[in-house]
């Protein structure tokens, strides 16, 4: 397994693949997967976290389950800029997962990600108790969104220039 840059990532996922953004938290683990054309991301079920081994062997199975060829991860960098133990949390998860898959993973900024995902679960009016249940997922929605968002900038100024990604 790898960790890459965004600029990288369309490189080393195979044609068909699809791509996996993810919200970590203490208690579940948000999952988005992208369409084969990386353009919308849309949310799964939130998988409850137990213990690493039991968190890796169901995260890899739904993962599979969706012809995954690469993962995006939120990272919660704090308001200003600096990493905290959710960074470091998130970064150790990413090595344990090395040994399990190669599956390479693209760390993305997730600031105000999950404040975003709340906002338009209310907006859709949706109740209290089942935002609750979607939060994370909407959140991992909101993280890969955004990297796709990337990646069709990329592709744009490499049509417009004629050159391959910086």
């Amino acid at each position: 397994m790898t960790v890459l840059t965004i600029e990288q990532l369309e490189d080393h996922v195979a044609d068909g693949k699809t791509v996996a953004g993810l919200d970590l938290g203490t208690k579940t683990i948000g999952i988005a997967i992208s369409d084969r054309g990386f353009s919308f991301a849309n949310p799964r079920p939130v998988l409850r976290r137990s213990k690493f081994t039991h968190d890796a062997q169901d995260l890899l199975k739904a993962l599979s389950a969706d012809n995954v060829g690469a993962i995006v991860i939120g990272l919660p960098v704090n308001m200003d800029g600096s990493e905290g133990p959710r960074v470091q949390a998130t970064r150790a998860f990413v090595r344990n997962m090395e040994k399990l898959t190669d599956l390479p993973f693209v760390y993305w900024d997730e600031r105000l990600s999950t404040v975003a995902a709340e906002r338009a679960l209310i907006g859709m009016d949706v109740s209290r108790q089942k935002r609750a249940d979607r939060i994370d997922s909407a959140a991992a929605a909101f993280i890969l969104q955004g990297a796709l968002d990337r990646l069709q900038s990329l592709r744009q100024d490499t049509d417009t220039d004629g050159s391959s990604f910086p």
